[in-house]
């Protein structure tokens, strides 16, 4: 199976191929697995859909993209995925998927939160894990989110000690809390060690239009920011052409950045996406809330290594950085979760 192609509709196609009651029997398999069968069908593979907005390629989706193939290449599920589906479609592919035996659905529901809690309600046996702003629903649908926020922390901290500006530039999609909090995190850590520096905010209203990020990047380069923070693809492109330094989330660039990404709070899936697929097996999936295991101390997320910056990052600067970094995991400092829009200071 192609997984890369965009066609939903192939895919579907090459399960009839291989057999015409394959749907019907892995739709049994899928109540059986939710509802407590036995040991016999928990050491069969999962069958697990991904159903997605946008490209895999973009860095949110592909933090979930990536560690559902790690699984898969484990053996211990089968992977298929729909990319780029409009929010109008979403609905349909879930059902579709639902309708075909997958046990496991995941994927991000930020505008579709009705719909897709809809087709939850439609199918109770199947298992849901959604990227979500709002609360788990019963029984089946549970929510994640990417809460880096302390990774984030770290990485302001360390911009805001490179500054020679004072002035840092934040291009961000939607200012929804998943986005915010990161941002809000991002910007306390520069004000701790520098609370002279200033930020200008900006949210280009898409989840992947690279071009539109390098434009509203360009802006504030020209105002004068040194440090962008990446959170949209563009945003590096833009900070590389004008020589400033950029600051990366979810995923790590800087190979491909290697002058221009000082530093990447890093989101890492697979703590949430093994717990789903291990529950889903054992039969004991249940609505909850996913969005801690993001946290460092679950090996969620990280900092990113310093790597081609090693050496260009005072050495105070990462010392404190690494002394904060060991109060985080120590619990004796909490990064506020500030889930408000973060506002421009100049």
């Amino acid at each position: 199976m192609d997984h890369r192609s965009r066609s939903l509709a192939a895919r579907f196609t090459r399960r009839a191929v291989l057999g015409g009651i394959a749907a019907a029997t892995l739709a049994v398999g899928a109540l059986g697995t939710f509802a407590g069968a036995g040991p016999a069908f928990a050491q069969d593979k999962l069958k697990v859909a991904g159903v997605y907005t946008v490209p895999v390629e973009q860095q949110w989706v592909s933090r979930i993209h990536k560690a559902l193939q790690a699984a898969q290449q484990r053996g211990e599920i089968e992977y298929v995925w729909a990319e780029s589906t409009a929010n109008t479609d979403y609905e349909r592919v879930m059902r579709q998927y639902a309708e075909a035996g997958q046990q496991l659905i995941v994927g991000e529901v930020f505008g579709v939160e009705r719909a897709a809690r809809g087709v939850a309600k439609d199918y109770p046996k199947t298992a849901f894990l959604m990227g979500s702003s709002f609360k788990q629903q019963e029984p089946n649908f549970s929510v994640f989110d990417n809460y880096i926020q302390e990774p984030a922390y770290l990485t302001g901290m360390i911009a805001g000690g490179m500054t020679k500006s004072n002035v840092i530039g934040m291009v961000g999609g939607f200012p929804i809390p998943e986005v915010n909090r990161l941002m809000n995190a991002f910007m306390a850590g520069a004000r701790e060690v520098n609370p002279n520096v200033k930020f200008m905010v900006s949210f280009i209203g898409s989840w992947f239009d690279p071009p539109k990020a390098k434009e509203a990047s360009f802006a504030m380069i020209d105002r004068g920011a040194d440090i962008m923070y990446a959170e949209r693809f563009g945003v590096s492109d833009a900070a590389k052409e004008r020589k400033v330094l950029a600051i990366g989330n979810v995923i790590d660039t800087q190979a491909q950045y290697p002058e221009t990404v000082v530093a990447s709070a890093l989101w890492h899936m697979e703590p949430s996406i093994d717990r789903a697929i291990k529950q889903v097996k054992a039969g004991s999936f249940k609505a909850e809330e996913y969005g801690p295991y993001s946290m460092m101390k679950h090996g969620g997320s990280s900092l990113a290594p310093l790597g081609s910056f090693e050496g260009k990052v005072p050495a105070d600067l990462v010392a404190r950085v690494q002394a904060k970094q060991k109060q985080i995991l120590d619990g004796a400092f909490t990064v506020k979760v500030d889930d408000g829009e973060p506002k421009s200071s100049m």
